[in-house]
């Protein structure tokens, strides 16, 4: 069960919004480690990935899956929240984790002239978004990501029918949504999705088709 939340304001485009619902517990979609499916395609499909590549994760809330490539080496995985909570408590838990890769910003704001990517991890944030802005998140993905870069991880397959998050979707969707700037290497439902996620969830590969000539 997915908790509603009674909070000052329900504009999920603001960060008092995502702010309110920490300091309320109100975190239903945390399942308090890194997800099943992203670790499988971490401890596999990265594991002879340079321990350099510049990963995001936006929206990451409390960031298990940062946690995680943290402790598998990896150096260099920016952390995006619009709220405060989540970034502090993974600095505290983490002392060692760069201040400088923690962000607190507007997702839909970061300069893609300061940050490039190798790879952006979704996790809970796509369906946490306005749904009007879904376009715009991918064309600024397709922004923040180098040429080939990938977009991985997982998208519901479902309809919740609410008018807060998180905000499901379908296979058709997604489709036609990335169709433009990106390439389906994978969506296929989870085999190994946490248990109360089961029959829910895409695991999703998108390669952008940005060449490195053509970086528009």
């Amino acid at each position: 069960m997915i908790n509603t939340v009674d909070v000052n304001t329900t504009d999920v485009n603001k960060a008092d919004y995502w702010q309110q619902r920490y300091e309320a517990g109100k975190i239903g979609w945390d399942m308090g480690r890194v997800s099943p499916p992203i670790k499988a395609y971490i401890d596999t499909a990265m594991k002879d990935v340079d321990k350099t590549a510049k990963i995001l994760i936006a929206g990451a809330g409390n960031a298990y899956e940062a946690e995680y490539l943290h402790e598998q080496g990896f150096v260099n995985v920016i952390v995006v929240d619009f709220a405060q909570a989540p970034l502090e408590n993974l600095a505290k838990k983490f002392p060692d984790f760069p201040k400088g890769h923690l962000l607190q910003s507007d997702f839909f704001k970061i300069d893609s002239e300061e940050y490039q990517f190798d790879y952006s991890i979704e996790q809970t944030f796509f369906c946490a978004i306005d749904i009007a802005r879904r376009a715009e998140y991918v064309k600024k993905m397709y922004e923040l990501l180098k040429p080939a870069g990938k977009l991985v991880g997982l998208l519901w397959d479902k309809d919740f029918g609410r008018n807060e998050p998180p905000f499901g979707g379908s296979r058709a969707e997604y489709e036609t949504l990335f169709a433009d700037k990106f390439i389906t290497n994978i969506m296929a439902p989870c085999h190994n999705s946490h248990p109360k996620r089961q029959g829910n969830e895409l695991f999703v590969e998108f390669v952008s088709k940005k060449s490195a000539v053509n970086k528009a």
